[in-house]
């Protein structure tokens, strides 16, 4: 039974990095008494509501089931908040689909090896592709202090090189993921931190 004394939570967001993904929402405020919270979840194929792993949970936050990892299904979240046998009204997230909504996160950049003239760089990916799908890297550097003179240079191996370099001269780069999935939606990822290496003397 719903009640109109026990607001609903506020601020239900999913929020979904590198397909990891969690509903969070603000803390429901009482005077007295251990609010409680119940989240359920439908997907886009079946039309009713499914308990997720969080029911009558205190944290307000809810991590996906492994069940839900599918990156391709429309899902649906709901919250209420519960105190004693009160039930707030259940808030609905809008469609959440991992595949266009998650935040991808920047590479790794394992090592760079400084020549005369060039930078070897290695970089993991941010989290293993699937099956059919595979990441491109945009990389832009620069002579430091000259950001304005950017040049870009896109590839698909984690080991590649900037070639063509001045002697002596502090360079830096910065790297972003592309992620080209099976059915050819292309997801950018933020960019990494800038790194900067002086190359050495021939």
């Amino acid at each position: 039974e719903s009640s109109p004394h026990l607001p609903a939570p506020k601020d239900v967001m999913v929020y979904s990095y590198n397909f990891r993904s969690l509903l969070r929402w603000s803390p429901v405020q009482v005077d007295r008494g251990l609010v409680l919270y119940t989240v359920h979840f439908k997907t886009g194929a079946f039309n009713q509501w499914d308990e997720m792993n969080c029911t009558r949970i205190t944290q307000t936050e809810c991590s996906f089931p492994p069940s839900l990892k599918e990156r391709r299904w429309t899902i649906v979240l709901r919250v209420r908040a519960e105190l004693g046998q009160v039930t707030s009204d259940w808030v609905e997230t809008d469609p959440f689909v991992a595949e266009r909504n998650t935040t991808i996160g920047p590479p790794k950049v394992k090592r760079v090896a400084v020549s005369s003239d060039s930078l070897l760089i290695s970089v993991t990916p941010p989290f293993g592709s699937e099956a059919g799908d595979f990441f491109e890297y945009h990389v832009s550097y620069w002579e430091n202090g000259t950001s304005a003179t950017r040049k870009e240079t896109k590839t698909s191996n984690t080991l590649f090189k900037i070639g063509n370099l001045k002697e002596l001269t502090l360079y830096c780069f910065s790297i972003q993921v592309e992620l080209v999935t099976h059915s050819d939606l292309h997801l950018l990822g933020l960019q990494s931190v800038p790194e900067c290496y002086t190359t050495t003397i021939s």
